[in-house]
């Protein structure tokens, strides 16, 4: 190929991805001042916005080379080493060249859709792993204890001034202190103790982050405070968050992506590893925005785990779903979901509304209730991997999508989700087991996530528990999406008297029933057969079975209103006395806590 055409579309493809780092900055950047002026509504479609930026650019890029380069260079696949090469050498000295080559892949399976990827040719494995790029004054800032412990919190919270004043500076500071020695007596006491707290601010939905960690010697704790802001013109912190589940759930691939302005995005990504080490690489990078690149990361770290590994993939325990397959690696936390060929009644929707309702969960407010989703187009996996009983399903449900050639196997369209206990299985276990408190805990975890979820404006459409899934922090979260829509849309109804007995004894309800009217009467006996459970719920959440119930979460969707939904225990939150409750003050300074 001539090299100086490779160039220009290394070039074309680099322009693309410079333009598109540059809006999504532009929108994070802009989460400042949502969060400052509490514009929530306007905060929710930016996060939305910035998600589509990814899909915009790469059809930009497409077009913009189908304009300057001849097909018959451009489609020729084996012109493509130059252009690896080409564009390599371009990005050899960027901050993010990580993303760099994500975006280049994304280019290159655009060219040549349904064909064979060719590892010479694009990024199968990354030319930087292990690379590492550091800010020139470093990403975080430093506090010590030598001036004790209340100047230190005091000077974290100074030096990042909102451009609003703390509703109440020093009530915050003295409700870290307590909060601190209440989760980590044993930090409080230690004399070498610095904490490190990242320069960026983490924003989602209604809350700011200040991301942290404390250090001594080789220990490390997380320390994460979260600022709220009371549409009065103040904040204030709302919580001390110290223990690594608790950053966890903040982190969690049920939320939706942060918006922090980290410009070399591999430095942020380590320092939030050393926080909260079971999260890998892949979950991060996803967290902070870089979804596409944390695909990335999850398909290197896939490979390398099949090479490491012998075990079959298997069918996914729980109820077989009307619309989905799903399989599993046991070795591997990862389900896999091919939408069938053909669902049975009463299902009435086709794939590309599957795939619509998948994408929508993707752009929108997870709440910590949703799992969040990765989709891979003509996958190719070694055959002796599956089990006979797992193909042979696949090649039944699904011939279209599954393709068996040779010892290989290809999937031309499937998610991937992060691995959950069925609820109904999870349910059943407790239940066997005795175990009341878990049972309790649990329901009341379903009930949570459903009305969380009626927050965002979602209402789920099948609420069975098979449709749910418990995580190993013991959180409920959906993630059956094809029949999920928005709350709005639903025209929730009691049902009405009966005229006569005969009519309620009949076959066929005896009032009519429209598309999008849904009955919350019904919900008791349709979710909960067994009636000691349905009796348990009911004590929880037996307002989910009233309409009005609904009803008064539309109207509050309606009127604008964009409800708290927070991925901390209430139990975290710090107290809001007034200031004549606020523990007592000498001249300027609050008295050290006595520990």
């Amino acid at each position: 190929m001539n090299t100086s055409i490779a160039r220009q579309i290394a070039r074309i493809i680099l322009e693309g991805f410079s333009d598109y780092r540059t809006q999504f900055t532009d929108i994070t950047l802009g989460a400042r001042d949502r969060f400052l002026q509490a514009d929530w509504s306007v905060a929710q479609h930016a996060a939305s916005d910035r998600i589509n930026l990814y899909y915009l650019a790469i059809t930009n890029v497409m077009d913009a080379l189908e304009d300057a380069v001849d097909k018959s260079y451009l489609q020729n696949s084996g012109y493509w080493q130059d252009v690896h090469d080409a564009y390599l050498d371009l990005i050899s000295y960027r901050t993010d060249p990580e993303l760099a080559e994500t975006f280049y892949n994304s280019v290159y399976r655009k060219v040549f859709k349904g064909e064979a990827v060719n590892p010479g040719h694009c990024f199968i494995q990354s030319e930087f792993d292990g690379f590492k790029v550091h800010s020139p004054r470093g990403i975080y800032r430093s506090y010590y204890l030598e001036s004790g412990l209340v100047n230190l919190v005091g000077r974290m919270l100074d030096d990042f001034a909102f451009e609003r004043p703390w509703e109440y500076h020093r009530r915050d500071i003295c409700n870290i202190i307590h909060a601190l020695q209440k989760q980590q007596p044993e930090w409080v006491k230690k004399d070498n103790v610095r904490v490190d707290v990242l320069k960026w601010v983490f924003y989602r939905n209604k809350a700011a982050y200040l991301i942290g960690r404390m250090v001594s010697g080789d220990e490390l704790q997380p320390f994460v405070l979260a600022v709220l802001n009371n549409e009065r013109g103040g904040l204030f912190v709302d919580a001390l968050l110290c223990q690594n589940d608790c950053v966890s759930v903040l982190f969690s691939f049920t939320r939706s992506y942060f918006l922090v302005d980290a410009r070399i995005p591999s430095e942020c990504v380590e320092f939030l590893q050393s926080l909260i080490p079971e999260k890998n690489r892949a979950e991060l990078y996803s967290s902070i925005g870089f979804f596409k690149h944390g695909k990335s990361v999850f398909y290197r770290d896939f490979l390398e785990h099949l090479q490491s590994s012998d075990d079959q993939f298997v069918i996914a325990p729980g109820v077989k779903g009307m619309v989905m397959s799903v399989f599993t690696l046991p070795s591997l936390n990862m389900v896999f979901k091919v939408i069938k060929d053909h669902f049975a009644p009463p299902k009435d929707i086709s794939k590309t509304m599957v795939k619509d309702r998948y994408y929508l969960v993707k752009t929108h407010d997870r709440v910590g209730r949703m799992a969040d989703t990765q989709e891979f187009s003509n996958l190719i996996l070694p055959k002796d991997r599956f089990s006979e009983e797992l193909l042979e399903e696949l090649q039944a449900v699904a011939p279209s999508t599954v393709i068996v050639y040779g010892e290989k196997v290809l999937i031309r369209h499937l998610y991937t989700e992060r691995r959950m206990i069925p609820l109904n299985i999870y349910v059943d276990q407790v239940l066997k087991n005795g175990d009341e408190e878990s049972l309790q805990a649990v329901l009341n975890e379903y009930g949570r996530a459903i009305k969380q979820l009626a927050a965002a404006n979602i209402f789920p459409g099948d609420m069975l528990l098979k449709n749910f899934g418990v995580t190993r922090h013991g959180r409920v979260v959906f993630y059956d999406y094809d029949e999920i829509i928005y709350l709005t849309e639903c025209n929730f109804r009691n049902i009405p008297e009966p005229l006569y007995p005969e009519q309620e004894m009949a076959a066929e309800p005896w009032y009519s029933v429209s598309p999008g009217d849904i009955f919350p009467e019904e919900f008791p006996v349709f979710l909960f057969p067994d009636v000691q459970i349905r009796t348990r719920f009911a004590r929880l959440h037996g307002d989910l079975f009233t309409a009005s119930y609904w009803r008064s979460i539309q109207d509050q969707i309606n009127h604008g209103n964009v409800m708290d939904v927070l991925p901390y225990s209430p139990t975290l939150k710090l107290k809001r006395e007034p200031r004549s409750a606020t523990p007592s003050v000498r001249g300027q300074k609050i008295e050290e806590p006595v520990v």
